[in-house]
């Protein structure tokens, strides 16, 4: 009887982020290794944890020794679909897509390649030297430019139409901005940033501490 494959929890991933994270920080800082100790320190978590974490993609780091970091770093990068390049659009050019576009730190590993927007005044523009397009040039445009990503950042009222769109478009995931869940197909991954429920949650720990003690071991 073959293996059922283990469920890996979404804040599994989340917090291979933060490892991926804290590796490229020791490797800048010229640490050659580590330990699931001091990983689980700078992460907020318990040494545990990291151990249980890594271990739902295989075996990592030796008893005694630790982790050496640059194989970990690589090792993550691979996990989390980092080693390759993922082309991104942005749908919806108001100030959070105009912000989204200027921002610096989506690195060689996301390459925006196109913008979309139904406003005549916005389309025609050029952002980072990559022309504004309208939203009906959106199919041709991702099949051409081999775009796999789509960054809604419409009202929420247009977020399930866009969603559509991309969907249509063969795009392989969405990271949503708009403050509504999206019906997608099954195998396009979405996932959400919204602040209004950041800040909401934020509020509940600042007046309740202890339950965020709790959550953090």
């Amino acid at each position: 009887m073959s293996r059922e494959t283990p469920k890996i929890p979404n804040a599994t991933i989340s917090r291979l982020v933060t490892y991926l994270r804290i590796l490229e920080s020791l490797e800048e800082r010229g640490v050659n290794r580590t330990s699931s100790e001091q990983l689980a320190e700078e992460a907020q978590v318990t040494a545990f944890q990291v151990r249980k974490d890594l271990a739902y993609f295989g075996s990592y780091g030796t008893r005694g020794v630790g982790y050496t970091v640059q194989v970990l770093k690589r090792e993550l990068r691979q996990i989390l679909g980092l080693n390759r390049k993922w082309g991104l659009c942005i749908v919806g050019m108001g100030r959070l897509g105009q912000a989204l576009a200027d921002y610096p730190g989506f690195g060689e590993t996301f390459e925006l390649r196109a913008f979309f927007d139904v406003d005549p005044e916005k389309v025609g523009q050029r952002i980072r030297g990559i022309e504004v397009q309208h939203l009906n040039d959106l199919a041709r445009t991702v099949a051409e430019r081999h775009i796999e990503v789509g960054l809604v950042t419409v009202p929420a009222e247009a977020a399930q139409t866009v969603a559509d769109q991309l969907v249509e478009a063969g795009v392989r995931g969405i990271l949503n901005f708009a403050p509504v869940v999206l019906e997608v197909p099954k195998e396009v991954a979405v996932e959400y940033v919204d602040f209004l429920a950041g800040l909401s949650r934020l509020s509940f720990f600042i007046l309740n501490p202890k339950w965020r003690e709790e959550m953090m071991g």
